[in-house]
């Protein structure tokens, strides 16, 4: 790889941001890419390239008749709990074991400590505060579950003006509308609203913390992969 390439792919990636380095096998050229440069690279190459880091796959394609490396270089997936409770305490490992880097914020101390929550980020700020300087993207997921309305309406506020591509949040059918309707007098159109995934959790009956976590987490695989194949059905044809 070419210093310079080195350096861009290396500052990209100091940044955050998502990216892949285009190689093609047959004569060593390369390009970086990413959504908002295609870095000289053909159009075909580009969308190739592009559609591998929604994938989050590194692979090898075929491409105008000639053979490409496709090496993606995407941030870490993050998850953001709001709410040091009993579910965050079994979601947070299973979380960690597929993927993604953990956060739990919570300003209540006696709540969020390393003793209850080991292996994971804590934050004691504010949640509005907290998720403002995480600047939640496209690779994250926010969950509340406090149930109380002046920790998880400040959080979702702020979720709800970012790229996290999923925002879910505990309560009842009951709780959720009252939620909504906060949310709406708030300023919150329908189309944000109904970004949030409420009551949070796949409907599997799950009772216990331990299940209402699996119910979760396999919400989020599913809007993961789901945004996935959106934003890859939406790419132009090669």
């Amino acid at each position: 790889m070419k210093s310079e390439l080195l350096k861009a792919l290396n500052l990209v990636r100091s940044e955050g941001r998502p990216v892949a380095l285009a190689t093609l096998l047959d004569d060593g050229d390369q390009w970086l890419i990413d959504e908002s440069s295609d870095g000289g690279a053909s159009e075909a190459i580009a969308v190739l390239t592009r559609a591998a880091i929604v994938e989050d796959r590194s692979q090898i394609v075929d491409c105008e008749g000639a053979t490409l490396f496709i090496h993606v270089h995407n941030p870490p997936l993050r998850m953001v709990v709001v709410g040091a409770v009993h579910i965050a305490q079994a979601l947070s490992p299973m979380a960690a074991r597929t993927g993604y880097r953990v956060t739990i914020i919570d300003p209540r101390g006696a709540f969020a400590t390393e003793e209850r929550l080991p292996g994971v980020d804590i934050s004691n700020e504010w949640p509005d505060e907290a998720l403002r300087r995480m600047k939640p993207d496209l690779r994250t997921a926010v969950v509340t579950l406090t149930h109380d309305p002046k920790l998880d309406d400040a959080a979702l506020q702020v979720a709800l003006s970012s790229e996290a591509f999923y925002i879910g949040s505990l309560g009842s059918k009951k709780t959720h509308r009252a939620r909504l309707n906060r949310l709406e007098r708030l300023g919150f159109d329908k189309a944000a609203r109904d970004r949030i995934h409420g009551p949070v959790g796949l409907p599997i009956g799950a009772k216990s913390p331990a299940e209402i976590a699996v119910a979760i987490l396999a919400e989020i695989t599913q809007a993961r992969h789901m945004a996935a194949r959106v934003a890859l059905s939406q790419r132009p044809a090669v």
